[in-house]
């Protein structure tokens, strides 16, 4: 069965809520071990006792992966963990919007402290023991093939207004994947990324005094604004936003066996829907 993750584990940032804890639940459904992160301590909790009761195994490590040394804790925590680890994806992330000439440099290096310096290091972190790993199974007659998938944006691929920094960061991490996919193919590893249009999540919500995120104790607004939400629905050829468990299906597609021979690419998860 080619989506049999059995015997694998799997690590996952951004895991406590939206499409990060749609592709930890579509993992451990489909037999994985999982290790899950995120900044906020109770939603990933809460996403490793959902997986529990649903019969899968999952350990959750909260903490900021953007803190320089605390990557490197979190890949041991999954290997010490669960003996393996054959899955990343790199998922956490939000949304820090202004229109360039109000864009603070707080600003723009916080995007991408997120979204490629965090999965730089944890790549990085990980590498020691790929390495190591594949040689020995090479020796053995008993290669094994292991799994990265980045999440980027359309707003990475094409550009979307107003995210200088978001958009930047996320174009750093399709270059990032296009890399290693070249460093990382001789020890049997299929590095790839899924760029998400408009999915269903708090950052995609509609705009309102309430719509703000928690990062580092400061309160960051985060929404579309109604009129725009209508607007992106009327561009989307489906007509409508994505939901999480759509979103996770092309994650869940890249980690598994369907992949083996697909590395260096970037599928695009809009409903059709680009800027």
């Amino acid at each position: 069965m080619l989506l049999d993750l059995k015997g694998k584990t799997a690590l996952v940032t951004g895991a406590g809520r939206g499409i990060g804890r749609a592709v930890a639940q579509r993992l451990a459904e489909a037999g994985a071990a999982v290790m899950l992160n995120d900044l906020d301590r109770d939603p990933v909790f809460d996403t490793g006792m959902l997986i529990d009761k649903a019969g899968g195994r999952a350990k959750a490590m909260p903490g900021d992966i953007t803190a320089a040394g605390f990557p490197d804790k979190l890949v041991q925590a999954a290997v010490t963990g669960f003996g393996s680890l054959d899955i990343i994806v790199n998922n956490a992330g939000y949304t820090w919007d202004s229109v360039i000439q109000k864009t603070t440099d707080e600003q723009f290096q916080a995007m991408l402290d997120i979204h490629v310096v965090a999965p730089f290091r944890i790549l990085r972190a990980a590498s020691n023991w790929i390495r190591e790993t594949a040689k020995r199974e090479a020796a053995e007659g008993k290669p094994v093939m292991r799994k990265v998938v980045n999440i980027t944006s359309i707003s990475g691929v094409d550009g979307i207004a107003g995210q200088s920094g978001y958009g930047s960061g996320k174009a750093g991490i399709v270059g990032l994947t296009k890399v290693l996919a070249k460093e990382w193919g001789r020890y049997n590893v299929n590095v790839n990324a899924v760029g998400f249009g408009f999915i269903e999540t708090r950052l995609t919500q509609a705009l309102s005094p309430e719509s703000e995120i928690d990062v580092h104790g400061r309160k960051i607004k985060v929404g579309v604004q109604p009129a725009a939400i209508e607007a992106i629905k009327q561009l989307c050829p489906l007509g409508r936003l994505g939901t999480v468990e759509e979103a996770a299906g092309p994650v869940l597609f890249f980690c598994s066996a369907l992949s083996d021979y697909v590395s260096g690419e970037v599928l695009i998860c809009s409903g059709g829907a680009r800027p």
